[in-house]
């Protein structure tokens, strides 16, 4: 069988996502502060990250729907400062509308949209991300012929049931399928898991945390194209 399809994890894979998540905190904090006066005033960092963490506690349920989970964090905090139930509602909806347009404010890899281009010329490109970014809304969606969201699974990698997804929209055999993606756990034992090809996107030059390794390891997307051909051509 030949490789028919690359299926690509997102933050930390074809951008590094921890600017746009510092600008998507700070936008919606300072709509909290400037709408919801008395909701977040008094938490610091280390404070806030103890309420979400209680949050994420009283909510299993909602532990692979970010989206939602992030929604109930905002609802809490405004019932907590004195908000009625109407206005916290309101208020997370709209709080979490700025925090998710500057989630997606990615700045891609500068690599990226060249490798994906030339790689959309002959393989079928997915999106498989246990967080909340749509690649659909980033420079990179063009390129891209499916997309799934843990949230609409309903499961997070390494669960096998982000992965059958995109067997089931593909049509591809697992041996089909490359998986891209930086967390050895989440995408490189999930997508071996089911039987998918794999490359570690490893581009912060960790250790391997032990077990199976990736097929391939990469610290550059402009490596992709030669490790996947590289994988090709292992095939017997």
């Amino acid at each position: 069988m030949s490789i028919e399809v690359i299926t690509f994890d997102l933050d930390n894979t074809l951008w590094d996502v921890d600017p746009a998540l510092l600008r998507a905190e700070q936008a919606q904090r300072d709509w909290l502060l400037q709408h919801r006066p008395g909701a977040i005033e008094r938490y610091d960092h280390k404070r806030l990250w103890e309420f979400k963490q209680s949050v994420w506690k009283r909510h299993p349920h909602l532990a692979h729907h970010v989206s939602q989970m992030r929604i109930q964090m905002l609802y809490e905090l405004q019932v907590a400062a004195g908000y009625d139930e109407a206005s916290a509602r309101e208020g997370a909806e709209l709080a979490f509308d700025v925090f998710l347009q500057e989630r997606h404010q990615v700045v891609l890899y500068e690599e990226a949209l060249g490798v994906l281009r030339s790689l959309s010329r002959r393989y079928t490109l997915g999106a498989l991300t246990n967080g909340n970014a749509d690649i659909y809304k980033t420079d990179a969606g063009e390129y891209f012929d499916f997309a799934f969201l843990a949230e609409d699974i309903g499961a997070g990698k390494p669960h096998p049931d982000m992965f059958h997804a995109a067997l089931e929209q593909s049509g591809a055999e697992p041996g089909q399928i490359v998986h891209v993606g930086d967390n050895p756990e989440h995408d490189i034992q999930g997508a071996r898991g089911v039987g998918m090809r794999t490359v570690w996107m490893n581009s912060q030059g960790e250790e391997w945390p032990g077990g199976e390794r990736a097929d391939r390891e990469i610290d550059n997307l402009l490596q992709l194209p030669e490790a996947i051909a590289s994988i090709v051509a292992s095939r017997p």
